[in-house]
């Protein structure tokens, strides 16, 4: 018999998507799809059942329908989507801790997948060059999504303590970009004018959507307990993904990025935390060995490649001009070269 899948989180793409992905899997019978509104996104095989996983229901869902896997999707990125920071850190927290009470009510459940982020590690000067699953953040998230994705982790870890017969895999994944993504991040890279941190080049990661659904399929299917990294291969320099993206630089000075990020949010032009204009000062970077090792995900897309998809889908016109100045740049670097060489001659 097939594993029956619970997927939260179904009204947005990505949750959507990896309730579509694992339905369409030969080792899962059904796949149950909730949300607090139906799913704009198509769901293939997946049923849609209307739900609040802050409510009892949930727990009366998982007996019901039989779950055994569950795969948690529902913590939101963005406080916009829901109309303020207060619901989005009670969806996020508070509904996390009544989905984990009902997954301890549930003597079927064999396997807990929760979607988290490479945001508890924070940004800060003193980072590493990379995080490893096990390093802890040099300057802790205070505030936003991520420090919500701390909280969330947090209960993960004593639902793990509490039910050692479930497997219970955390899937860290970095900024999920591509073509169908709506983030923070994906609107701030298609302002005309892109504020950056004055003296700073922050490196950057990304993950291609379809990246991030493979590794949530690899987790679900496999049951391989532990933290895992996601991330693309290499990273950008800020300053290069803002020339990718057809954008022009406005470089500010540190003391007013805060106020500038603000600004952005309350215009609704980009939606930034304090934390995500710490990012893009300091950047963050992942290791994704255990991944590779472990879940046996590789990503198809580098951080670049997966930049680029997404710079195609919304600004067509950007990397073509990239194109054409990269062109130009070669073909003067090459001039200057012949230039010198029949000097030295």
């Amino acid at each position: 018999m097939g594993r029956v899948v619970l997927v939260t989180g179904a009204g947005r793409f990505l949750g959507a998507r990896a309730a579509q992905v694992l339905a369409d899997q030969h080792s899962v019978d059904r796949v149950v799809a909730v949300d607090l509104a139906a799913s704009p996104y198509p769901l293939g095989r997946a049923e849609f059942v209307r739900a609040d996983i802050r409510s009892p229901v949930i727990s009366k869902l998982l007996a019901t329908e039989a779950i055994d896997t569950v795969v948690h999707m529902n913590v939101l990125a963005t406080p916009t989507a829901v109309g303020g920071r207060a619901p989005q850190k009670e969806i996020n927290v508070i509904g996390t801790m009544q989905l984990l009470g009902a997954c301890q009510r549930a003597p079927g459940l064999r396997s807990l997948v929760v979607k988290s982020s490479t945001t508890v590690y924070g940004a800060s000067p003193k980072d590493p060059a990379m995080f490893t699953e096990d390093m802890a953040p040099k300057s802790p998230p205070r505030s936003g999504y991520a420090k919500d994705s701390v909280e969330v982790e947090g209960y993960v870890r004593g639902f793990a303590r509490r039910r050692p017969d479930v497997s219970v895999t955390t899937l860290r994944l970095a900024n999920v970009i591509g073509p169908n993504v709506r983030t923070p991040f994906t609107e701030y890279f298609l302002l005309p004018v892109i504020p950056t941190v004055l003296g700073f080049d922050a490196r950057l990661q990304f993950v291609h959507e379809d990246d991030g659904l493979e590794a949530i399929r690899l987790a679900t299917l496999s049951e391989r307990p532990g933290v895992y990294n996601i991330a693309g291969d290499g990273v950008l320099a800020l300053s290069q993904a803002v020339r990718r993206a057809g954008g022009v630089a406005a470089p500010v000075p540190n003391l007013a990025a805060g106020p500038v990020g603000g600004l952005l949010r309350r215009a609704r032009l980009a939606d930034f935390s304090p934390e995500q204009v710490r990012f893009l000062t300091f950047g963050r970077v992942v290791d994704t060995t255990r991944a590779r090792r472990d879940l046996a995900f590789a990503a198809k897309y580098t951080t670049a490649q997966a930049f680029d998809a997404f710079v195609r889908a919304r600004r067509p016109d950007a990397l073509v001009t990239q194109q054409m100045l990269m062109g130009l740049e070669q073909a003067l670097v090459s001039t200057v070269t012949r230039g010198r060489a029949d000097v030295a001659g």
